[in-house]
């Protein structure tokens, strides 16, 4: 069988259609990648078996024959989704999450669970209640988070393409730690129905590929309004992969966000990629336009304020009363202590004493409601850079991989 470690979507797909690969083939393949390397590498919490692979594949269409990797906070009928946490260990989901509907009819056959900083809550996949997932360029390095598993499995070669969540950075971070890209659509545009939330006016499903086409291929398939998604955007299908031989228009102009880039921090490595990347924007008939963006300066704390006051509403629902670990006790009061003291890690329950402090009485105006209003601020910010420029360019992180 031809080296199909590192293949694209797009060499996959003109293999099948020419009949040069089955779809089985190319399953089997990825199972036997993940048995090979994912020992060491630990990008994912779970591997299923060929058959039961195909068994949940339901219809045939253009990601039929090309496996992908799917986040543990993404549900997946009959499945285990336990969040990288100890409370929805054995947990088993009742349903398909709306992408993962849209999905299998495509055809895309689903091959197993990613590894995840737990709840979603970490940069560096170091906060899984159950394995921490190695960087596969250099395993003494974190792949960064939340979504690692799902960048360390596309990066490795296991699989061509894989599902994470984003709700500051899961998607991007581990994507630039691995050296692939991640793809964090439009808020709305991927509906987040069936996805465990984190900060539900954050979160948003994100793609992991080695190539643009292949970012577009498999958005197609999963982009597009859902009923079932209030905040569900009311856009028609697209096929996105269609505007992509023609390169970049010439005069596209291309903000490059200055005080992103000459921030306190920067590494000159990661300063001097960008700038390469900048270079190479502007030979292809891109405009340069340098402009400043001085309200990123708050965005850190925004988001610091808002995501964990989201995200203590949010987990509130794991109490150990309706799905999950419950731990022995006396009482109810004693039942919820202690089933969420034992079931989240020390970096979800610190996220959550937070969310609780800045939305409680006498400080959610000092915090949760000037944050609220920050963001609005930097929402018009943005809105003020777009009518000189088309597109934005700044760095994904100020340094590259970390060591554990």
């Amino acid at each position: 069988m031809k080296n199909l470690a590192f293949a694209t979507i797009k060499e996959l797909q003109g293999l099948l259609a020419r009949k040069e690969l089955s779809p089985r083939e190319v399953i089997e393949y990825c199972v036997r990648r993940f048995e090979a390397f994912d020992p060491e590498l630990k990008s994912a919490l779970e591997v299923f078996d060929v058959d039961s692979i195909e068994k949940f594949q339901t219809s045939q269409g253009k990601l039929t024959g090309i496996p992908g990797l799917i986040k543990d906070n993404i549900s997946m009928e009959s499945r285990r989704m336990t969040c990288a946490s100890k409370i929805l260990e054995g947990f088993t989901a009742v349903k398909d999450s709306t992408v993962i509907n849209r999905l299998k009819h495509a055809g895309a056959p689903l091959i197993g669970r990613a590894n995840m900083d737990e709840f979603a809550m970490g940069s560096s996949t170091e906060t899984s209640a159950y394995q921490k997932t190695k960087n596969p360029w250099d395993t003494s390095r974190v792949p960064g988070g939340s979504s690692g598993g799902s960048a360390v499995a596309v990066a490795a070669g296991l699989v061509p393409w894989a599902l994470g969540t984003e709700t500051g950075g899961s998607v991007r971070q581990p994507a630039a730690f691995c050296g692939i890209m991640g793809l964090k659509p439009t808020y709305g545009l991927i509906s987040r129905y069936g996805v465990v939330a984190y900060g539900s006016s954050l979160d948003q499903v994100g793609i992991f590929t080695r190539s643009a086409y292949d970012s577009a291929a498999v958005l197609s398939e999963i982009a597009g309004y859902d009923i079932n998604d209030f905040s569900s955007i009311p856009v028609e299908k697209v096929d996105y992969t269609l505007e992509l031989e023609r390169g970049i228009e010439k005069g596209l102009r291309i903000g490059v966000v200055d005080n992103a880039i000459n921030a306190q921090g920067m590494d000159q490595e990661v300063v001097n990629a960008v700038n390469e990347g900048i270079r190479e924007l502007e030979k292809a008939g891109g405009v340069i336009k340098r402009i400043s963006l001085p309200i990123l300066d708050y965005s850190a704390a925004t988001y610091f304020i808002i995501s964990r006051a989201e995200a203590a509403s949010n987990l509130a629902r794991f109490d150990g009363v309706r799905y999950g670990a419950r731990a022995k006790s006396n009482n109810l009061s004693e039942l919820y202590k202690r089933s969420r003291h034992d079931g989240f890690g020390p970096e979800v329950r610190a996220r959550i004493m937070i969310g609780n402090y800045v939305l409680s009485a006498g400080h959610a105006g000092a915090f949760y409601e000037k944050a609220q209003n920050v963001r609005r601020a930097i929402r018009a910010s943005f809105a003020h850079a777009f009518k000189e420029v088309d597109v934005l360019v700044m760095p994904t992180h100020p340094a590259p991989a970390f060591t554990f």
